[in-house]
């Protein structure tokens, strides 16, 4: 009796489960911008057995927000993920992660990025965090799935203001980071705004391991993005174009450096000041996500704080350079 009612248990489970997941809502790649249905920015990518994971800021609108300055036209309160087997036909789950998970989290969730490792999947973000830091912080949370839920393993933030020289840019000085496992097995963390900065992590993850240094890169804003190709890693990021930002990267040999600049990868992006890069190789090939400003949502067109995510192949040279990427309507294709 008890082996028959343990069976009716575990079946009934994993009804309810395959329902859960049948009932997540599904929408057709029809060009760029990429998701029509809601204001996204800040693009993450994440490949993970045969599913390419896209994680990005909900920019939301609210009355007034027109209007706003100084960091306040950004509306952001959770991160979005989407995932696809095959770039066309997309999954929707949801939010996955607020800034307010953290306990010592406030708000404003801007950029960030999804690793897996050892089949642990690490979101390092950018939140505003309350007392003592009152600043913007890296966190970094952790789930057994790259689709949550995920929880805080240390119970603060992984990059504070007092670890960073603040340089022109003051209290948001730490935000978009970016994490890249190395070839050696070696997890770097990359952010900054304003100044680019980068540091070892320890094989937990969750600790900085070692000083943190700062990179030179020309015309460097903010947004970097770490990525490998046959041996040679790329440094991509948001730059200083003409008044706005387009995406800039360098390559190194190696994480140790020395670091190349390349110039430009794009020009900028439609109706956006920002700009923010996330690459993936992906059944083959490679994809550059970026967003722009071009999405009418609700009778609200797009604006700095209203982006939408796009992305387009990306190809590389027989050097390893990357090819200037032209964004289009169009989008990508299988």
């Amino acid at each position: 009796m008890k082996k028959v009612i343990f069976f009716t248990t575990v079946l009934v489970a994993a009804l309810i489960s395959g329902c859960s997941q049948s009932k997540l809502p599904t929408f057709k790649n029809t060009g760029n911008p990429l998701i029509k249905d809601k204001f996204t920015a800040d693009p993450a990518p994440m490949v993970h057995d045969g599913t390419l994971y896209l994680y990005v800021g909900h920019d939301e609108y609210y009355e007034g927000q027109d209007s706003a300055g100084g960091g306040k036209e950004f509306n952001i309160t959770e991160w979005l993920c989407y995932s696809t087997k095959d770039m066309q036909t997309w999954t929707d789950h949801g939010s996955v992660l607020k800034p307010t998970d953290f306990k010592w989290g406030v708000g404003e969730a801007w950029a960030a990025q999804v690793v897996e490792k050892d089949g642990k999947f690490y979101y390092y973000v950018t939140a505003l965090a309350g007392e003592p830091y009152n600043s913007r912080v890296v966190g970094v949370a952790v789930s057994d799935s790259p689709t949550g839920p995920f929880t805080d393993p240390i119970g603060k933030p992984l990059v504070s203001d007092e670890m960073t020289d603040n340089g022109p840019r003051g209290w948001w000085n730490d935000i978009d980071p970016t994490v890249l496992i190395d070839n050696n097995g070696q997890a770097w963390l990359c952010w900054g705004n304003g100044t680019c900065f980068l540091a070892k992590l320890k094989p937990n993850m969750v600790e900085l391991d070692g000083d943190i240094q700062v990179l030179d890169m020309p015309r460097y804003v903010e947004g970097p993005w770490l990525s490998e190709r046959n041996g040679t890693y790329y440094l991509t990021y948001a730059s200083f174009g003409q008044g706005r930002e387009n995406i800039a990267y360098a390559m190194a040999p190696s994480m140790e450096g020395p670091w190349t600049p390349q110039g430009e990868l794009t020009g900028m992006a439609e109706n956006s000041f920002t700009i923010h890069p996330g690459i993936a190789e992906f059944n083959g090939k490679w994809y550059l996500f970026y967003h722009n400003a071009t999405l009418t949502l609700d009778g609200h067109k797009g604006a700095i704080g209203r982006r939408s995510v796009c992305v387009d192949e990306l190809h590389y040279n027989p050097d390893g350079t990357m090819q200037h990427v032209e964004q289009t309507q169009k989008g990508v294709s299988k």
